[in-house]
């Protein structure tokens, strides 16, 4: 990678500094909103499933200092730049990144079990041509790390009552909620629009191991308004780090 193709990006309003490729993979609103969604016991430890630069792992430590955050990467160049973050950020102590492949607990640094909490945005196009970037292309592309693999590490990663949390196109919520049939329960959907009257784009699952609480569909968020900008519940998430959960309990525009 070169160094002097790096940039330096803000995130959660500016609060938050990640390191990125200047051409490549780059993270957008989706590990942020990943992050707020979470559910991490008080003083818990959370596991970020292919990592990449660490947008959603640090945004999870930002927003909650009681947690030791671990992230998993297979790409070197990805893992160092969110390690070089966490220790811009001040976090380098609280969050951990090893460089191995998520769908691989095997591979993991010892002791990298028993979590209270994994979250991922797993690589989620099956098909079609992949991008000239090799970063991009590994972060984008399910290749053999599919879909399964990455629940089966994260099942096997967790302690009993665990949470899971995913971000995944709208499109693949019969195959995530059919692979979440072994050995979660307590599921919930939580669908995300890009704008008023359009179909959902991407989905939030979140789900516990070992439990058998029927599967929920809940109130989902509106992430833009007509005129292109935030939703006011969109904006409390990507700039005021607050939770999902918060945001949805409360009534406030973007939350349907």
């Amino acid at each position: 990678m070169d160094q002097n193709a790096l940039s330096e990006d803000g995130l959660l309003d500016g609060r938050l500094r990640l390191l990125q490729p200047g051409a490549g993979y780059r993270a957008a609103i989706d590990p942020v909103l990943l992050a707020a969604a979470a559910r991490v016991a008080e003083g818990g430890r959370a596991l970020d499933l292919g990592c990449g630069t660490g947008a959603a792992a640090l945004c999870l430590a930002a927003r909650r200092p009681d947690l030791r955050v671990c992230g998993v990467e297979l790409q070197p160049e990805y893992a160092a730049l969110a390690r070089r973050s966490a220790a811009i950020n001040a976090m380098a102590e609280r969050v951990e990144v090893a460089e191995a492949d998520a769908a691989n607990p095997a591979a993991w640094p010892e002791g990298w079990a028993g979590f209270d909490a994994a979250l991922a945005n797993p690589p989620f196009f099956t098909g079609g041509s992949r991008a000239p970037d090799a970063g991009r292309a590994a972060a984008h592309h399910a290749g053999a790390a599919d879909l399964a693999a990455w629940v089966a590490a994260a099942r096997r990663a967790l302690a009993p009552k665990g949470t899971l949390t995913l971000i995944l196109p709208a499109a693949r919520l019969g195959e995530a909620l059919a692979l979440l049939s072994r050995g979660f329960g307590a599921v919930q959907a939580i669908p995300l629009w890009p704008k008023p009257g359009r179909a959902a784009k991407r989905v939030i699952l979140r789900a516990e191991k070992g439990r058998r609480t029927p599967f929920a569909l809940l109130p989902g968020l509106i992430l833009h308004g007509a005129g292109g900008n935030y939703t006011v519940a969109a904006a409390r998430i990507l700039r005021g780090m607050e939770s999902l959960d918060a945001v949805l309990d409360s009534a406030t525009e973007g939350v349907c």
